[in-house]
Formats: C-alpha cells, structure tokens, sequence
C-alpha cells in the first residue's frame, strides 16, 4: 500500500467520521429547536391562558362593581323618595288644626297624664300655638299642671313632673317616628311595587 492510499483511506475515514459527527449535530439541534419550540409553545399557551384569565377576572370585577354602583344608586333614589314622603307626611302633621288638632291632643296629654300620680305637678311643654289649648285641656281634665314652655315639635306634648324623674314624650314627632319605623317595609314595598 502506497503512502498516497493510505492517505486516502484516512481522508475517507476522516470525511466519514465527519459526515457522522455533522449527522449527529444535525440531529442534537433539530431536537433541541423541536424541544424549544414545544417549550415556547407551552409557555404561549400559559400566557395566553393567564391573560384570558386575567381578562375574565376584570371584566367579572367591572360588571360588579357596575352592578354595586347600580345598587347604591337605586337605594340612593330610594332613600331620597321615602325622605320626600317622609317631609309630606311631616308637613301634613304639622298642618292639622282645629277640632282634629284638639282631639289629638287631648288623647296624646291624657295619656301622658295617667302616667303620673293623681297629685303630681305636672309641667306640660308643646308648641307656642297651643298653649292656650293645652292649658284649656289640663283644666277640663282636672289635673295640676301647667304649661311650662315651647319644645320643638310638629305638636302634642312633653310632660314630666318636679318629683318624679319621668318624662313622656307624646308628641307628634314621637307618634310619627314609631308608625313610620313599624311600617317602613310596607311603605317602601308600595313605593316601589315590590
């Protein structure tokens, strides 16, 4: 064998290796681009699931922090009517007079009246419009008393006695605050035909 053949055999033996060592890399990468694809695919596809999740999420907040603003608003109008109703209710307290005014003021002082002892002396507040009927009253029900000054009220009375530490509040406003507050529900479902 000639130096030249055996040259040649290496030659050969070394582009085989090489060809092999090349099909090998070939190989390696194209495993390695595949297993980066699938890796860039799956991390995607997680980032398309977060951010479908993270729109869902906001748009589950939004509609109900909508549907809270909604609430708010309608109890918001809601309150705003029952006040409205409640002020016409208050003004036409207010406004009755006459012989309605008298009998519902006679009815509200006896009242306070047989809270006390038949002897006690009693101090009966109203409005300065009536103190000529509350005294005309306190007389016809034969009691000792007096009208001791104004209080702030859409009408009837506050009687309380120097030697007892009890005070009976019947005024309107006091009337008007138990009936409203009984039937609060019943007005408010009439309002709002519920």
């Amino acid at each position: 064998m000639s130096l030249e053949t055996v040259v040649e055999d290496i030659r050969d033996e070394a582009r085989a290796r090489a060809e092999d060592i090349k099909a090998d890399a070939e190989e390696k990468a194209d495993a390695i681009i595949a297993e980066a694809e699938q890796d860039a695919e799956e991390i995607r596809a997680e980032r398309e699931a977060e951010v479908e999740s993270t729109i869902e999420q906001e748009r589950e907040q939004r509609i109900s922090s909508a549907k809270l603003e909604a609430k708010q608003a309608r109890l918001e109008a809601r309150r705003t009517v029952l006040g409205d109703v409640r002020e016409s209710v208050e003004s036409a307290v207010a406004d009755i007079d006459g012989d309605q005014r008298e009998e519902l003021t006679r009815e509200l002082l006896a009242a306070a009246v047989d809270e006390f002892d038949d002897d006690a002396t009693l101090d009966v507040y109203g409005q300065p419009e009536d103190e000529e009927l509350i005294e005309s009253l306190l007389e016809e029900l034969n009691h000792d008393g007096s009208y001791a000054g104004e209080y702030d009220c859409l009408g009837g009375v506050v009687v309380e006695s120097e030697g007892s530490r009890i005070r009976v509040n019947n005024t309107f406003d006091s009337i008007l605050e138990d009936v409203w507050e009984q039937n609060l529900g019943t007005i408010s479902d009439k309002l709002f035909d519920q």
